[in-house]
This record gives C-alpha cells, structure tokens and sequence, in this order.
C-alpha cells in the first residue's frame, strides 16, 4: 500500500518543478511512511510515498522499464531514457504470483509492482483494459508511457484504492486523496452546488467529488490521458448471468472462492492481523485466517476489537443492535485460539480536537463524525503491532446483511434503500439547510436523480421478474451507491496511521457470483447472510452462527451526546461561522446528536481548507 501523486504537462517542462511535484508528493506521508521517490521528466512528474509490504528491500518506486528491460527504481530512475515505462503503484495484485510466472523472463525485484509494469510492457499496443482486467487486487495506479507520451491512470474493480485527478489546460494532475492535488499552487478551493450536495447528501457517487473540477476515477475504469484528451474507459462491471448451481452448490462455490481470497491476501512481509466484531462476517475472515496460517506453520492468527468503555455493563439494545460485540468476539477468540486485543476507547479520546481534525485532514471531507473518529483510534492502535489488517466490510452489501435487505418497506420503495428502512434513514443535516440553499441544491431531486441513474444501470436478466429481480436491483444499488462511503472511511483511517486494511469480501469472483445468485438462495434458511453463514459455519462458534446482524459500535455513554450538544451549542452562537451562510444553526440546537456531530466536521472543514462556496 502507498500514496501516489503526479502532474502531467505537454505543454511544460515539468524538470523545473520538482518542489511542487515534491510538495504533491508529500501530501501523502501517512500512506507512505517507509521511503519516497520522485521521477521527472519533461512532460511528467511522478510522486510515491511507500508503505512497504511485499518485497520491502527492493520494492522502491517510482519504477521504470526500459525497452532493453533494465529496471530502475526510486532515485535510479533517472537513469533509464530510452523509450521506458514508468510507474507508480498504490494497492496489492493477490494473484502478482501467477502472473510472474507467466510473463517469465528475468524480474529484479519480488514486488508485484514490477509484475504489473512489466505485464503492461508485454502487452506492447493491446488496450490497457485488457492488462487491468487480468488483475486479482485492491490498487490505484498511474504509468507513463514515454513513446505514446500517454498516462493511464488505474483503479480496481469495486473503488477498494482511491484515486483523483483533476484536468488542467494541457494535462492533468492525481493523487491517492484531495490532498495531493489540492496542494498545487493553481488549484482553487471551491465548492459549488452539486459539491454541496455531495456533502450533505446520503449517497455515494462513483466519479464526483465535493471540490468543483476534482473527480474520482470511477471503479473499474482506465482513464487516458494523452495530447488528444481525456478518456475514462471501463474495463469491468457488474454482469447479471444465470445462475444453475442449487444451494449445495452455491454454498460449496462461495466456500471455495472464500478459502482462495483468504489464502492470497494473507500475502505480506510485515505482521499482519484481523479485524474481529465477533459478527459472522469478520468472525468467518478471522478463522478462515487462523486455519490457513496453522497448516502454513505460521499461526495464531492476531485479532483486534474496538469496543466502548462502560459497554460492558451499560450497554443498552436499540432498533439496529441488539447485542453488544464483546460476548462474541471472545467466543471467537477462544474459538479460534488467536493473540487478541481489545481496544477500548472512551469518550476522552473520541472528543479530543487533535483525533477530530486528524480525521478531517485523513479524509479532506466532512466524514461521518464519531464513527470516524473511533475507527482512526482503533488503526492507530492497531498499527503500533501490525502494517496489514484484514476486514469484513462488504460482506453486507455482498449477502445481503442488513436489516433494509428485510424490511419490505424499504426495499418496496422506490428510492435507496438505506434512505427509506431503519438504519440510516430519519433526521438529516440536510434537513437543516436554508430555506435558499435548500432550493438551490434540491437534495430531493438530486437523491432521486442518482436513483433513476443507479436503476438504468442495473445489468438485467432476461425472464427475471418479480422479488428476485427487485433485490437484484437492490444489490446492486448497494455496491455501487452505498459501499463506496464505507471503502473511503476505512481507506482514510487507516492509511492516515500507514495501516493497510483489506477487504477479501471485494474479491470481484465472489462479488459476481453471489450478485447472480437469485434472492431466494441468499435467504435460503431466513436469516442474512445464508450462504455467508452456510458456507462458513464449521469455522464458528455456535453463538456467532446464531448471532443476528449488529453494526459497527456506537458509544452510548450519554455524555458524549452532551459534549457534542455544548460545542453545537458553542458553533450556534458563532456569528463567524462560515457555516451559518448555509444552515439554521439555532434550529440545529435540537437536532440528534449524529447531525450535530456531522455538522461540527461540515464547521471545520469550510474553515481549515479555506473553502470558497460558489451557490
């Protein structure tokens, strides 16, 4: 895992601007706390900041191939001139093994960077996409190619890595976060209304950003960039295909596909952990982990908890959580016999300025408030012993996990979802906008604006009808408008502490096979999760079979919610908050504590960047 950075000019010599290219570069420290390079040449600059995982002593980059095959890495770049290749590369290909083998030849390195530039190299003049599109991984990467004086820049199948960029008049600029484009001298601040709406909205876009001009590159997509223009060109998405295994055969699959994700990504030269709820998705992960490390020799496995202080004795059930994690995540350690840790934060930590503005700067965005927050402190504990940490995110947009998958009501709706069942819907900030401001960004027409859009997208079965092909549709609202929220959180909070964090659930085979699986097999026993559960239940304690579906923890000592409330309380009275421009801040003084919250980000981050918003 790394930060990558970079900045393209034909018209300019890009030679002479090494402190902006350096400055970018350096914007991305926290992802890359092990080493940095940098490669200029006339019409490029490419920035790396390295954390090293695979292949730690020779793994340098930026990294460039010359025709003659000669490698060179970091500073030694420079040295390579004729017709090369260069590259830089954030993320893991699993599969980097398999291709080696392959490709063949002579490798200078046991890096899978190396295997992707040399696997772009022997393409020679195919289209990109089809290189991209043989990769089994989590990345972001730009290369450079010196004879086309082209860049492609490269993103993986569901958006695990992030990646930006913004056009400029004869070229562009990237980086991993905002922050490294941001950091260019020519680039302005500026928020217009449809980035307000990506704020104060309740749905993911898979290409916008709240910065006016900053994109994403979407999921699945390679983006060219040459003298000729700009092209974002799709090399996977979603398929909807038949589906002829019977449920014995759908559970032994999702078996099957489980057992190989878990085997490649447990891949590193540094310590490595899980991330254990003592739910079934990151319950299943951490025993897939723990029984292929003992028949490798290597175990036990590491797991770590987040939990709250005083949940252990006052913690009470709501609408969405019924039990509380610890019970379970001590069954599946005992279970599983692995070295476990209980991080438990209290609510000194979660209000402490420094954690608050430390998630604004990780995510350069208001983020989602004291979910935030503890997920940083929770990576920051996690990575004083290990540089790799494995998640379940996703697995509840794969099986079908929460409650609205269940609740007819919401998937009845003809909306999101998420905006219309239990679990997110209600009270928003949102509601809170002037009444000008409200009519100017039309949070009603933009929500179902982006829905209409999701629904035209979703890939159809022929002679699908009914409640099978409503959930399809709901699946795939899910992965591609909801589980971008939850990459992006759990990719800032843990690369601001240099933690790497993957997520086997995203592995594109299971995402497609389980996608095609009709609705009626994913429910089969009438739980969530069935063929998750089925598929994984010799692995479990009885009670982690049993448990029902529980979200990420949430503090429920009450003076949280009252620290939250006076500091709101503290903005309200604040004639200078560039905030009050936007939002009734005195009607905001009743609102739930988590608008309350949000809102205190929305404050900070209007101020600390130096926001211009343009309605």
């Amino acid at each position: 895992m790394c930060g990558i950075a970079g900045w393209v000019s034909f018209d300019g010599d890009l030679r002479q601007q090494r402190a902006t290219a350096q400055a970018m570069t350096g914007t991305m420290a926290c992802r890359g706390p092990d080493d940095e390079g940098l490669y200029l040449r006339e019409h490029v600059a490419l920035g790396h900041r390295r954390l090293a995982v695979i292949d730690v002593a020779h793994g340098r980059q930026p990294m460039a191939l010359a025709t003659s095959g000669a490698l060179g890495a970091g500073p030694d770049a420079d040295r390579v001139t004729d017709d090369e290749l260069a590259i830089v590369y954030s993320g893991e290909v699993y599969d980097f093994r398999e291709h080696r083998s392959a490709l063949g030849g002579r490798f200078d390195t046991d890096s899978d960077t190396e295997v992707v530039l040399r696997a772009h190299r022997a393409a020679g003049d195919r289209d990109p996409r089809e290189v991209v599109a043989g990769f089994n991984g989590m990345f972001a990467y730009a290369l450079w190619d010196t004879r086309r004086e082209e860049l492609l820049l490269v993103r993986d199948r569901l958006g695990v890595k992030p990646l930006y960029y913004r056009q400029t008049p004869d070229g562009v600029l990237f980086g991993s976060e905002p922050k490294a484009v941001l950091a260019h001298p020519d680039v302005p601040r500026v928020v217009d209304a449809a980035g307000l709406r990506q704020v104060f909205g309740m749905v993911a876009d898979p290409a916008h950003t709240p910065f006016a001009g900053l994109r994403e590159v979407p999921p699945g997509h390679v983006v060219r960039i040459s003298r000729s223009g700009v092209q974002e060109l799709r090399y996977w998405a979603l398929e909807s295909t038949p589906h002829t295994d019977d449920v014995d055969a759908t559970v032994a699959r999702v078996r099957e596909i489980l057992d190989d994700t878990a085997r490649r990504q447990l891949i590193a030269d540094v310590p490595l952990c899980t991330l254990l709820s003592g739910g079934l998705d990151s319950s299943a992960l951490t025993a897939l982990a723990a029984r292929q490390l003992a028949e490798a020799g290597q175990g036990p496995v590491r797991s770590f908890s987040v939990d709250f202080a005083g949940n252990d004795t006052d913690f009470v059930p709501d609408d969405v959580r019924g039990t509380p994690d610890a019970p379970y995540v001590r069954d599946v350690a005992a279970h599983v016999r692995s070295d476990h840790t209980d991080v438990v934060l209290d609510d000194a930590g979660l209000l402490d300025p420094a954690a608050r503005d430390a998630v604004l700067r990780a995510r350069d965005t208001p983020g989602m408030g004291e979910i935030d927050t503890s997920l940083h402190l929770l990576f920051g504990a996690v990575r004083k012993s290990s540089t790799v940490a494995l998640s379940g995110e996703s697995a509840d947009e794969v099986f079908g996990g929460y409650i609205d998958f269940h609740d007819p009501v919401a998937t009845g709706a003809d909306t999101f979802p998420w905006l219309a069942g239990r679990m997110i819907a209600g009270y928003s900030a949102g509601d809170l906008l002037h009444e000008r401001v409200a009519k100017e960004l039309d949070l009603t027409g933009h929500v179902d604006d982006a829905y209409r859009q999701t629904m035209a997208e979703v890939p159809r079965l022929a002679g699908e009808t009914g409640h099978d092909a409503r959930m399809r549709e709901v699946s795939y609202a899910y992965l591609t408008r909801f589980l971008p929220v939850l990459l992006d959180r759990k990719d800032r909070m843990s690369m601001a502490v240099g933690l790497e964090v993957r997520v086997p659930f995203c592995d594109h085979r299971l995402v497609q096979y389980v996608f095609n699986a009709p609705w009626h097999l994913k429910n089969f026993d009438g739980r969530e999760k069935s063929l998750l559960r089925a598929a994984t239940a010799d692995l479990l304690p009885q009670s982690v079979v049993e448990r029902v579906k529980s979200p990420y923890p949430s503090t429920q000592d009450p003076r949280y919610a009252a620290e939250i409330s006076r500091r709101f309380g503290a903005l309200a009275d604040d004639t200078s908050s560039p905030l009050a421009d936007l939002v009734d801040l005195d009607a905001g003084r009743e609102a739930p504590r988590n608008v309350q919250d949000r809102l205190l980000f929305v404050d900070r981050w209007l101020r600390e960047y130096d926001v211009d918003v343009q309605l």
